[in-house]
């Protein structure tokens, strides 16, 4: 049954993991063309935040995806499995991962603020704190992931090359770390952006049952919740973080079991246990959040879904005037 069971979760991640990444980048970097070049009836710093995440997704699949994971199960030895990579991989893994996870963030409070009657609206939503904002997140992130240089070591195992935590680690050190990234990737996360979520929502339903009245200042606190652009970015805000939320939660209940109560006696490679499989499906899961960004936009934004049909006739034109020459 383990081996069945194995070869089985084995074969599906062969497969997964390399189309992820074969969808995911290309899609990624045509969103950000996309939304840089054209007019897609969104905020300059909904724009600023949307090419951000793409980047920040671009980096995940490649770092995780394709250089981690996809070599994991198509070579024996990995380059990473050997020093200094095996160090630097966590760095660059859990930077690009955490920099993804709280530009969504940072979108949502953003969007959150925007919708506000705040003075310090203009502030907050403005192209330059933007930016600004964006560059913070990648520093700290892969700062956030320097703690990790120290947590992995290269071992002989079989006459294997194995990256894995060091044996002679304290294990309050790795408990440390485990629940810091916990924290920092998932719980506070998951917080922030289903509160804000329900706020913004509420703050919607409740202004969509004032009538409008003949006060100046009443009008003003509505209408630019009845904005085309501010409804558009409402339903892309909402519909980005909850998918988010929704593929990373069986990843941060199966890490915070496996890597705290079971962390050393439970053989990861062993199938027979439930939690190793439920275990990798929320991995695939939550990874498949750096690909899937581009399909969200066409489903709900018309003016992306429209500029996206244009960007493919363009490319489709060039390829029939390409073969024809």
């Amino acid at each position: 049954m383990d081996s069945h069971n194995k070869h089985w979760m084995v074969t599906l991640q062969e497969v997964f993991y390399p189309i992820l990444a074969a969808v995911g980048i290309p899609s990624n970097t045509i969103t950000s063309l996309i939304i840089w070049r054209r007019k897609c009836m969104i905020s300059v710093s909904s724009s600023f935040y949307l090419m951000a995440i793409s980047v920040a997704d671009n980096l995940t699949l490649i770092s995780i995806v394709v250089l981690e994971l996809s070599l994991k199960y198509h070579q024996q030895e990995p380059f990473w499995s050997h020093e200094p990579w095996c160090n630097l991989r966590e760095v660059f893994n859990y930077g690009a991962y955490n920099a993804s996870t709280w530009l969504v963030v940072l979108f949502t409070v953003e969007r959150y603020i925007s919708i506000q009657t705040w003075k310090i609206r203009r502030t907050i939503c403005s192209p330059r704190c933007v930016v600004w904002t964006i560059v913070i997140v990648f520093i700290f992130s892969h700062l956030s992931a320097i703690p990790f240089y120290r947590s992995n070591a290269s071992v002989q195992e079989n006459n294997h090359t194995l990256c894995i935590y060091k044996p002679e680690a304290p294990t309050q050190f790795i408990h440390t770390l485990v629940w810091f990234q916990t924290l920092q990737a998932y719980v506070l996360p998951f917080v922030v952006i289903l509160t804000l979520n329900g706020l913004t929502l509420r703050l919607i339903s409740l202004t969509n049952r004032v009538q409008i009245s003949a006060d100046p200042s009443n009008t003003h606190k509505i209408r630019p919740l009845l904005r085309p652009r501010t409804r558009k970015s409402v339903l892309l805000l909402v519909t980005v973080s909850m998918t988010f939320v929704i593929l990373s939660i069986t990843r941060a209940i199966t890490q915070i079991i496996l890597r705290t109560t079971k962390m050393y006696t439970l053989d990861r490679n062993d199938y027979n246990s439930e939690i190793n499989i439920v275990a990798d499906i929320g991995t695939m899961l939550c990874l498949s959040n750096a690909a899937i960004n581009m399909y969200l936009y066409v489903c709900t934004q018309s003016r992306f879904r429209q500029e996206f049909l244009a960007c493919l006739k363009q490319v489709t034109f060039y390829c029939k005037n390409t073969c024809r020459e």
